[in-house]
């Protein structure tokens, strides 16, 4: 596939909860095997743009591509592995059990010793994987929703926070598990608040606000925008700026 080609596409989107618009206008491309981060505050829209890419939430007006199909269409669904914010996996399940079923859905097939490898990269003991996943604390959990939406091989992955619950060494080890993904050729669609991973993994950003798309492209463009070192004071100066002007 071509780096040129766009794998996903927004044009015009726009949501609305009622009367309460929740995101507005928003247009942006996302290139194959792109790094694309999308940041933002709380309650900027952008966990409702990411249930409208899903299908999870229909759009009011625009629309919405993956691969130059409408994503109504459902020959895209194999394209696309998700791993929300909130994630929890079937409680009933060891975690073994739960990284077949996922890959299966995808038509995957690997052996527990491949589980194994993959879970020794994010730091996860891998005798764990024989343990039901109640049983695993939050940190556990999200490497275990890391890994099953990686080994999907899926195309294009979009991954809701996933550093929530994961402590240095755990980010590090996730960072390097991501950035092979995109060697791989694969795109990666992410959602983060730790900003300093971000500014450091992502090809390029946009900044979600007041319901719009702000700014999209390096994030070295937005700190030489506004003239900072470091992405989370980019970030910062970019929001107290639009909340005075």
């Amino acid at each position: 596939m071509s780096k040129e080609q766009i794998v996903l596409k927004l044009q015009d989107l726009s949501i609305a909860y009622g009367s309460e618009p929740a995101v507005c206008d928003v247009t942006l491309d996302v290139k194959a095997g792109e790094f694309f981060g999308l940041i933002g505050v709380n309650g900027a829209g952008k966990t409702t743009m990411i249930k409208a890419i899903l299908g999870l939430r229909g759009a009011d007006s625009g629309k919405i591509e993956i691969l130059g199909q409408d994503i109504a269409q459902s020959t895209t669904s194999k394209a696309v592995a998700f791993l929300p914010e909130r994630f929890e996996p079937s409680w009933f399940l060891s975690g073994m059990e739960f990284l077949h079923f996922s890959t299966k859905l995808y038509g995957r097939r690997f052996s527990d010793n491949d589980f194994k490898q993959y879970a020794e990269r994010l730091a996860l003991d891998p005798d764990a994987l024989k343990r039901r996943v109640q049983t695993f604390s939050k940190g556990m959990r999200q490497k275990l929703g890391l890994l099953a939406t990686v080994m999907t091989k899926a195309e294009i992955l979009i991954l809701d926070e996933p550093m929530s619950g994961l402590d240095p060494v755990a980010r590090a080890r996730v960072k390097d598990l991501l950035l092979d993904v995109k060697k791989e050729g694969r795109t990666i669609f992410l959602s983060s608040h730790i900003l300093a991973d971000m500014d450091e993994i992502c090809d390029r950003i946009a900044l979600l606000h007041n319901k719009r798309i702000c700014y999209t492209g390096a994030p070295k463009g937005l700190k030489e925008q506004t003239g900072t070192k470091n992405l989370e004071r980019a970030f910062l100066q970019f929001v107290e700026k639009k909340a005075v002007a």
